[in-house]
């Protein structure tokens, strides 16, 4: 599996969540009465139920300010997050990082996709903060994702911060639209891949990224 051979995403708005006055903002909806959870209580009515009953009250305001911080990423840059933390560091051996933890929203149903990603690359030169690394996972997470480009994101975001010689992601994770819909397939995981540079060319790098992630693995190609 190459997820570099994936065709990159088309160019889209970057506010996808959006009401009338822009995208939502976590510390602009603590007040109750806003639209956005106007539209929440009418989904629910909708759904048939009633959101004045004791169970639901309040319910369309913290769903609007659960939403806002899950989509929390389209209000961050990747500058924003590395914040300058690249350093000039003459180590050039594969650094990895395993098993960073993925929360995300299928922008298909709106329904979760959790796991984790593995980050691989091969420095030129400069090295980045470990501490970043999860967090430019959540910023491309924390959007309406689907996993392949979510993958994309991660790995080109690393590209264009540190120019390595190679950038490998692999994600591994469960979809909620598989596990609570009606496919039901409890076990399934999805798993999505970006090598670049290094990564892609030379198959003993590949081969040996894989292993570290995946003991016992054998890249067949």
């Amino acid at each position: 599996m190459n997820g570099s051979q994936l065709q990159q995403p088309s160019a889209r708005s970057p506010c996808v969540c959006t009401i009338s006055s822009g995208r939502l903002d976590a510390s602009a909806l603590s007040a109750p009465g806003t639209e956005a959870a106007h539209l929440v209580e009418r989904l629910l009515r909708l759904l048939g139920e009633d959101p004045s009953r004791e169970g639901l009250r309040g319910t369309s305001q913290r769903v609007v300010t659960s939403l806002a911080s899950l989509t929390a990423g389209y209000d961050q840059t990747v500058a924003d997050v590395v914040h300058g933390a690249v350093f000039a560091e003459a180590y050039s051996e594969m650094v990895v990082v395993r098993n960073l933890e993925v929360y995300s929203l299928c922008e298909h149903h709106l329904l979760p996709f959790v796991g984790h990603a593995h980050i691989a690359y091969v420095p030129d030169g400069r090295i980045i903060g470990l501490s970043k690394l999860p967090r430019i996972v959540d910023l491309f997470a924390r959007r309406l994702q689907i996993q392949e480009r979510l993958t994309i994101e991660i790995a080109a975001a690393l590209d264009d911060v540190l120019s390595p010689l190679g950038v490998a992601v692999v994600i591994e994770a469960a979809h909620f639209c598989m596990l609570m819909r009606r496919t039901q397939k409890p076990a399934t995981k999805t798993l999505t891949s970006s090598m670049r540079g290094v990564f892609r060319s030379d198959p003993s790098t590949r081969a040996e990224f894989m292993a570290v992630i995946h003991p016992g693995h054998r890249d067949r190609r």
